[in-house]
């Protein structure tokens, strides 16, 4: 990610709470709370994984990655899972987003999971315990925002590892070049 802070999440969280409570109660007017809810949470999942690839540094899959996300949204409605299911299928959606094109390693990855697992905790908590859709929204991405604390490994070029793997194949090429003169002049 593009020098991605924990102050722009904590912004991009304020921004998901307040569009998403006021989108909440203004369809809830017309709509049902059920299907208003899957809509809030489809269309902020999608926005924060355009945020999430916006920020990357990979130029290349995000057509892949969207039309794949895309064709996972069809289904999920079209199947209408329980909304459980739902929320968690976004999440891991999102999780891959940032395990594809954030993370080298698999713990970092792992790490990520588990913030994750912790950031529907944390909505489901305050929705529970406070019954306040704004809550809800703030708690599980304020907690997605800590994902720049992730170490991402993905700097980690050691000059001296490459040099050695070069040593190490020109002592190879050239011990096979003498094995090669050597069969060569036994004939």
């Amino acid at each position: 990610m593009k020098n991605v802070t924990f102050w722009e999440g904590v912004f991009i969280t304020l921004l998901t709470s307040v569009i998403g409570s006021i989108s909440f109660f203004a369809l809830t007017l017309s709509l049902s709370e059920d299907f208003v809810i899957r809509l809030l949470i489809s269309g902020l999942a999608i926005a924060y994984m355009l945020y999430l690839i916006r920020r990357s540094q990979e130029c290349t899959g995000w057509i892949t990655l969207m039309l794949t996300w895309f064709i996972l949204l069809a289904m999920l409605w079209m199947f209408y899972p329980p909304l459980t299911l739902f929320l968690v299928l976004h999440v891991l959606a999102i999780w891959l987003v940032r395990s594809l094109y954030s993370y080298a390693s698999l713990f970092s990855s792992l790490a990520d999971l588990v913030l994750n697992a912790f950031s529907i905790a944390s909505a489901v908590w305050a929705l529970h315990h406070t019954g306040s859709i704004f809550l809800t929204f703030w708690c599980f991405f304020l907690l997605q925002a800590l994902f720049v604390f992730i170490p991402t490994d993905r700097k980690r070029q050691n000059p001296d590892l490459t040099s050695n793997s070069e040593t190490d194949f020109n002592r190879a090429y050239q011990a096979a070049e003498a094995a090669v003169r050597k069969l060569s002049t036994f004939n």
